[in-house]
């Protein structure tokens, strides 16, 4: 139904204001007259409460994304939620000023069964759009993060209401629904400023603890991507059937997956060269099988031939 329809059904008895008195005289007519006076009500409250809406809610929106340092990604979705609630109470409020109620119950009534209906079809989609909300408000991560859930990792480029866009280490795209990333364990080691490595190095058992330890912590205080503070520390944390396990604690500055993989491999590969110039031993894995063999006597197959 047309708002022309409805401010038709306003009848000759409905009542007009100074408005409707003058174009009552205008032009003759009580009934288009009160007409034209609820449509112009309807077209004045709606643009007054829209123009407000545009002119002082959005732009509290806008300060308030600022000061929480959302990403531009995540904004627009949630600009166009608030565009189209000021649509919806501008509507609303232009029903109300013109005295259409009873249709604005009936729209009412109208939109709740057929928000029933859609919502029973599309409970993923809510759920991933609840789930998306939840990320906006949370912040777990955001665009440039690298994060890891499940069997997967790769680093965040696109957040929306419905999915997330991850793209892996192999450059593969993940297009991951919101709720996989709300209702299971993820982990974000870039969150911080600072990421605490770690690594195990096996020494032999007739090897020098103390003097392999302190080749370990030498090595981390000279790279320059190691943080000083806090300080590199090891202990041994294995005792192991072939090697003695000596864990090594060392924290990096602004981490991203490509600085975790390359300062570790760096340091790895730095603590092996000097523990080949010392002649600390990396063992083997060592396994010792005990038991006998028994050797039978096998007939003599040519003279059983003959």
């Amino acid at each position: 139904m047309s708002v022309a329809a409805i401010v038709l059904e306003a009848g000759p008895g409905a009542d007009t204001g100074v408005v409707g008195e003058v174009l009552a005289e205008a032009i003759g007519d009580a009934t288009a007259a009160a007409a034209l006076e609820r449509l112009l009500l309807f077209v004045v409250a709606f643009l007054v409460v829209y123009v407000i809406g545009r002119l002082v809610v959005l732009p509290v929106l806008t300060r308030a994304f600022d000061r929480r340092d959302l990403d531009r990604h995540a904004r627009r979705p949630l600009m166009k939620i608030a565009k189209f609630g000021i649509v919806f109470v501008a509507l609303a409020t232009a029903f109300g000023a013109a005295d259409f109620g009873n249709f604005l119950v009936s729209l009412a009534g109208i939109a709740a069964a057929g928000a029933l209906a859609v919502g029973l079809a599309m409970q993923n989609v809510i759920r991933n759009f609840v789930a998306g909300v939840f990320i906006y408000i949370d912040r777990p991560f955001k665009i440039g993060d690298w994060i890891e859930w499940d069997d997967h990792a790769g680093v965040v480029e696109d957040i929306s209401l419905r999915v997330t866009r991850v793209r892996t280490f192999d450059n593969e795209l993940l297009t991951v629904p919101n709720s996989a990333l709300t209702e299971n364990v993820l982990k974000n080691p870039v969150d911080a400023d600072a990421l605490r490595l770690k690594f195990v190095f096996g020494i032999g058992y007739d090897d020098d603890i103390e003097r392999a330890t302190e080749i370990i912590v030498a090595e981390a205080e000279d790279h320059p991507d190691i943080a000083v503070d806090p300080a590199p520390s090891v202990r041994l944390t294995e005792l192991g059937n072939s090697d003695v396990g000596l864990q090594s604690r060392f924290w990096i500055e602004n981490p991203s997956r490509a600085d975790f993989v390359r300062i570790k491999g760096e340091y790895v590969t730095a603590v092996k060269e000097r523990f080949d110039e010392e002649g600390i031993d990396i063992p083997y894995p060592v396994r010792t099988l005990e038991g006998g063999l028994a050797l039978e006597q096998r007939p003599d197959l040519s003279s059983a031939a003959e």
